[in-house]
């Protein structure tokens, strides 16, 4: 009787029901996992073109810095004056000196 039992219509439709269960929550895991790989490849691409930028907003925040720095430098009339001079400009009442080279 115990074999009669093993073999009826309702256990063999309840071990379908059970594979075909187990079919669709391994699916549906393998979704998952699938899922979460793409993700962790866009975060890494999203991360290095962070660090990416980061990197350029540095550079750009060292430009302005010295920037200002020539700006302040700008303000002081020796710093002009000397920039003139280098330049080629002289003051009033001053003879510019050229010096060359012989060609012995």
């Amino acid at each position: 009787m115990a074999d009669a039992r093993k073999h009826t219509p309702s256990r063999t439709g309840m071990k379908r029901r059970l594979r075909i269960w187990f079919l669709i929550v391994a699916s549906f895991m393998g979704w998952a996992v699938y899922t979460s790989v793409e993700q962790l490849e866009a975060r890494s691409e999203t991360m290095q073109a962070l660090r990416s930028l980061q990197e350029k907003v540095i550079a750009a925040e060292q430009r302005q810095a010295e920037l200002e720095f020539e700006i302040d430098r700008l303000g002081n009339p020796e710093y002009i004056k000397e920039l003139a001079r280098k330049n080629g400009l002289t003051m009033p009442g001053e003879q510019p000196i050229q010096v060359t080279e012989s060609g012995d």
